[in-house]
């Protein structure tokens, strides 16, 4: 199923299919924040930092099958298959957007 994304969160998806921690950390503010596996990750050096680190333990891919609306977040869950124990899974992304950029990411099981 093809879902509408906002361009912001699309770009993010688009970025994260390259691999390229660069492109990632570039779709974020400035001053974005991640939230992941119990971690936080602040400015687009630590996301850039988030994104070398996952690229050197696991491979996935990552695709969008949902969007809504969640606490005033949108939430876009994405089938996630790759070189991870519990792979595969279904993860929920919660965007926070600024403009054309993403400000704030949260991603849960």
């Amino acid at each position: 199923m093809t879902i509408k994304l906002p361009k912001p969160i699309e770009d993010y998806f688009d970025a994260d299919r390259t691999g390229d921690p660069d492109a990632i950390a570039a779709t974020f503010t400035e001053a974005g924040v991640v939230q992941d596996k119990g971690k936080t990750h602040r400015g687009r050096a630590a996301i850039r930092e988030w994104m070398v680190e996952a690229g050197k333990l696991y491979t996935y891919t990552a695709e969008p099958f949902f969007i809504g609306t969640e606490n005033g977040k949108t939430q876009v869950t994405a089938h996630v298959v790759g070189s991870f124990p519990g792979s595969p899974i279904d993860l929920r992304f919660f965007f926070v957007l600024a403009g054309d950029k993403v400000s704030e990411l949260e991603i849960t099981v």
